[in-house]
């Protein structure tokens, strides 16, 4: 399977050297998918799709490095095509989703406690930082980490330390077949079943809660799925495909209003978090979706309270902090990395925290 390729790096260092000379500030704009993310972004547009394609892929080692602005349809049918996948299963939010906003948002998908996170799979990247420079950090092989590991740093920065070039990464090889059971519990009964499970030898990869069911998904060899839901029980979802899928991108109809969208995270085994509002469980307990009018200091305080952070994924006010505010020392070191990164401050400022 081919896709389209371009190499467009010059013309974005450019670009860059360019607004850094004018102390110009940048909002770096892939397909726009993942606009909603984070503060409300200012800036010159610097459109980055047309950076896009495969660099290097070697199907029996595991590694492939595609440039940032490749879509992820089109990555994941290349993966596919050789009986693979990205383990993180991050979410689109649309049919032009690039891997460049997905690694710079952070993002993974139900399997991310089971598998790992975007983050864990991140062998290297190739970045320009606010000086015009082309870096590279980090490799094509899982052990090439000497110091500090700043190509994983770029995961979740929301493109305010650098423009993403490349991104090199670990796959893993598709499951032979996956099954989602489906159980009828409380809340406090599924929290209590799904950490139990979680350390247990069973091909778990997704579970989550919607308030009255328990979905359970379990994938691997048909001899292993199967054994594991005879011991397991529960009914058969047909469609267990779509529903993972549609928890994945937000379609559930948990999700579907325009009220203020919580995510917390939280350690896995925290109680039901009795705040007003509908809750929705992923993530074997540890992401809570929250949708409710209560007031952020409210819902910061009971994530703090169970060990975790409280992000305003979607809606609400989006001029104000919308990502859980940082402890003085953190905070610090945060200004530190954006003013080696970005010491004219001109990529998405504002966009991850109202200071850089």
């Amino acid at each position: 399977m081919t896709m389209p390729s371009s190499d467009i790096s010059q013309a974005l260092i450019q670009a860059v050297t360019e607004a850094a000379d004018r102390r110009q500030p940048l909002q770096l704009c892939g397909s726009g998918s993942k606009d909603f993310l984070g503060r409300t972004p200012s800036g010159t547009s610097l459109d980055l799709t047309g950076h896009r394609g495969v660099i290097n892929y070697e199907p029996r080692e595991l590694v492939i490095t595609v440039r940032a602005g490749t879509r992820l349809a089109e990555l994941e049918a290349l993966l596919a095509a050789e009986g693979q996948m990205l383990p993180f299963e991050p979410p689109h939010f649309g049919p032009a989703a690039t891997l460049g906003g997905t690694a710079a948002c952070g993002l993974s998908g139900p399997r991310r406690p089971y598998a790992g996170a975007l983050r864990d799979f991140v062998l290297g990247v190739t970045l320009i930082n606010g000086r015009g420079e082309r870096l590279r950090f980090g490799g094509e092989v899982m052990k090439n980490v000497a110091g500090y590991d700043l190509s994983r740093l770029m995961v979740g920065a929301m493109g305010t330390l650098g423009v993403l070039l490349d991104v090199s990464m670990k796959v893993l090889p598709l499951p032979e077949v996956e099954r989602t059971l489906v159980q009828e519990c409380d809340e406090l009964q599924a929290i209590e079943r799904m950490n139990r499970l979680a350390g247990s030898p069973l091909p778990l990869t997704a579970a989550a809660f919607d308030g009255l069911k328990l979905f359970l998904r379990l994938a691997g060899s048909e001899q292993g799925v199967a054994a594991a839901q005879t011991q397991l029980g529960g009914e058969v979802l047909p469609d267990g495909e779509r529903f993972w899928h549609r928890v994945r991108e937000l379609e559930h109809p948990f999700f579907g209003n325009d009220r203020p969208l919580w995510r917390l995270s939280v350690a896995p085994g925290s109680p039901p978090l009795a705040l007003p509002g509908k809750q929705f469980i992923d993530w074997g307990g540890a992401q809570r979706w929250l949708v409710t009018d209560q007031s952020a200091e409210r819902v910061r305080e009971r994530a703090i309270q169970h060990g975790g952070h409280a992000q305003l994924f979607r809606g609400g006010e989006r001029t104000g902090e919308v990502n859980h505010p940082l402890a003085g020392p953190l905070l610090r070191l945060h200004q530190q990395l954006k003013q080696a990164f970005d010491p004219k401050g001109i990529f998405n400022p504002g966009r991850l925290y109202a200071g850089f």
